[in-house]
C-alpha cells in the first residue's frame, strides 16, 4: 500500500509539473508574439510617416506619380523586403493609391527622409500613445489578463527611455529604479526595434510580475483536486494502519484476558472441587471439624470466583453508561482510614509499610462512598501487587485549586512510558507471554478511570521504571 500511494503521489507531481512547464511555454510564446506585433506596428508607423514627409514637399498630380512609383520601387527593391517584412496583418500598405516615383532623384529624396527620420533619438520614433494601445490590445488579444510593465531602451544612452507610459529623462536616477526599470532589465521578453536599421537601435522589453500566478492559474483547479483526494487517499490509509494496529492490540488484550481468566478462576474451581472431594471422604464425614472447614474454604473460593464476575459484568455496565451514583457527602480522610484499615494487613504479611499524609485542609467532596472505596482499594490493590518485595506505599492528600488530590505512591516494578499510553484501557495490561505472576483480568484501573470520570474528576499517573509510580486523583470539590 505504502509503494502503490508514493507511485501515485510521484505521477501526479510529474503530471502537474509537466502541466506547469506546457503553460510556460505557451505563456512564453503568446508574450514573444505580442512585442514582435507590436514592434512591427511601430517600424510600419515610421515608414508610413516617411512617405507622408515626402508626399508633404511636393503637390497635386506630381506628388500622386511620385508615390505611385515609389510604391512600385518598394515591392521589386529592397523597400520591400523592409516594409513588407514588418508590415502588420490588416494594415494598408503605404504604396496604396498606385502613386510612384517619376525618377532616381525622387528615390534619393526619400534615402535622405529615412535617414533623417533614423537619426533622430529613438524616443523620438516611439509615439507614447502608439506603443500603449498596441502593447495592450496584442497583450489583451492573446487572452493575457495581468498586469505588466513595459519599457523601451535605447542602446545609445544604454538606459531605458520610455517606461509605462512616460518618458525618462537623463537625471532620473533613483525614480527610475521605482518605475520598475530593475524589473525591466531582468526580464526575459525583449525584442529590437527598427531592425530595417543599419544596427538596432534598441530594445522593447515586457515584465509580469504576476507570471508565476497566471501559469499557476489554468492548473490551479487541477492541483487542488489533486491535494484534496491524495489527501483523502493518505488520511484512509493512516486510518487503516490505526485500525489495524487497534485490532492487533485488541487481540494481544483478549488473549491476556482469556488467559488471566483461565488462572483467576483455575486455582479456586480446582479448590472447590478438592474441598468437595475431601468432604465425601468417608474419613472427614464423621469430622464434623474438618466439614466446617472444607465447606469454609467453598464458601471463600465461591465468594472469590463470584467477585471476579460481578467485576466483569459491572465494567459492563459501565462501558454502557448504566449505572447510578449514589452522591452525598463524603469525607475522602475517613474513605481512606477505612481503606487503609481493611488492607493494611496485607502489606504487613509481606513485611511492608502502609503511610498516610492526610494534609487536605477541606477533605469533603460530594461522591458515592461504595465507589470511591472501591477505586481507593485497587490503587492500594496495584501498589502492592506490582511491589516484588517488602511493598513500601503511602497515600496522602492536599487541597489544590481544583479540589482535593489524592496520592497513592509506591517504590515498586514501575511503568514504562509506551504502557502509560494504555493502562486505562479495558482488559489491558502489560504484555508478559504466558508469564502471570501477577493475578488479575486488566479491569482495575479502567474502573477507576470510569468512576473518576463519573464524579468529574481527573486521575493520571508518573512512573519510572525500577522506582515505582503515583497514581493522583483529584476529586472537583
Amino acid at each position: 500500500m505504502t509503494l502503490s500511494l508514493a507511485g501515485i503521489i510521484c505521477l501526479q507531481i510529474y503530471w502537474i509539473g509537466w502541466n506547469i512547464r506546457l503553460n510556460e511555454e505557451q505563456f512564453d510564446k503568446n508574450v514573444y508574439a505580442a512585442i514582435n506585433r507590436v514592434a512591427s506596428k511601430l517600424q510600419y508607423y515610421e515608414e508610413v510617416q516617411v512617405f507622408e514627409a515626402i508626399n508633404a514637399t511636393r503637390n497635386g498630380a506630381e506628388a500622386n506619380r511620385n508615390l505611385s512609383r515609389a510604391a512600385q520601387l518598394l515591392e521589386n527593391g529592397f523597400a520591400k523586403r523592409r516594409i513588407a517584412a514588418q508590415q502588420p496583418d490588416g494594415l494598408p500598405n503605404p504604396g496604396d493609391g498606385g502613386k510612384g516615383f517619376e525618377s532616381d532623384a525622387t528615390l534619393w529624396e526619400y534615402m535622405k527622409v529615412t535617414q533623417m527620420v533614423n537619426s533622430k533619438p529613438l524616443a523620438e520614433r516611439v509615439p507614447l500613445d502608439l506603443l500603449a494601445k498596441s502593447i495592450q490590445e496584442e497583450i489583451e488579444g492573446r487572452g493575457i489578463r495581468s498586469a505588466y510593465q513595459y519599457g523601451v531602451y535605447s542602446k545609445a544612452r544604454g538606459s531605458y527611455v520610455i517606461v509605462n507610459d512616460h518618458f525618462v529623462v537623463e537625471d532620473s536616477g533613483p525614480q527610475i529604479a521605482q518605475g520598475g526599470v530593475p524589473t525591466l532589465f531582468n526580464s526575459p521578453y525583449k525584442v529590437a526595434l527598427f531592425t530595417q536599421d543599419i544596427e538596432s537601435p534598441g530594445d522593447l522589453s515586457l515584465y509580469f510580475p504576476n507570471r508565476t500566478r497566471i501559469v499557476l492559474g489554468s492548473v490551479l483547479g487541477m492541483l487542488s483536486l489533486s491535494i484534496v483526494f491524495t489527501g483523502i487517499v493518505l488520511f484512509c490509509f493512516w486510518y487503516t494502519i490505526q485500525v489495524i494496529y487497534r485490532q492487533k492490540q485488541l487481540s494481544e488484550m483478549k488473549t491476556d484476558f482469556i488467559n488471566n481468566m483461565t488462572h483467576e478462576f483455575k486455582t479456586p474451581i480446582a479448590t472447590i472441587s478438592l474441598a468437595a472431594d475431601s468432604i465425601g471422604s468417608p474419613m472427614i464425614l464423621g469430622n464434623p471439624d474438618k466439614i466446617k472447614r472444607f465447606v469454609d474454604i467453598i464458601r471463600q473460593e465461591n465468594r472469590r470466583m463470584n467477585s471476579q464476575v460481578e467485576r466483569v459484568l459491572q465494567m459492563a455496565l459501565i462501558d454502557k453508561k448504566d449505572f447510578q451514583l449514589s452522591l452525598g457527602e463524603l469525607n475522602l480522610h475517613e474513605v481512606i482510614e477505612q481503606a487503609v484499615g481493611n488492607f493494611s494487613l496485607q502489606v504487613e504479611r509481606r513485611e511492608g509499610v502502609l503511610r498516610t499524609d492526610l494534609q487536605a485542609t477541606n477533605p469533603v467532596i460530594e461522591g458515592d462512598s461504595t465507589h470511591i472505596a472501591s477505586i481507593i482499594h485497587n490503587l492500594l490493590d496495584n501498589a502492592n501487587k506490582y511491589s516484588p518485595e517488602k511493598p513500601d506505599i503511602t497515600i496522602s492528600t492536599r487541597t489544590v485549586p481544583m479540589g482535593v488530590e489524592i496520592t497513592v505512591t509506591d517504590k515498586g516494578l514501575g511503568i514504562s512510558k509506551e504502557v502509560r499510553k494504555h493502562i486505562f484501557d479495558k482488559f489491558y495490561r502489560e504484555h508478559t507471554g504466558n508469564v502471570h505472576d501477577v493475578k488479575g483480568f486488566g479491569l482495575g484501573l479502567s474502573y477507576v478511570k470510569a468512576i473518576m470520570t463519573a464524579h468529574k474528576g481527573l486521575v493520571d499517573v508518573h512512573s519510572e521504571l525500577g522506582k515505582g509510580s503515583s497514581f493522583v486523583l483529584t476529586f472537583p470539590v
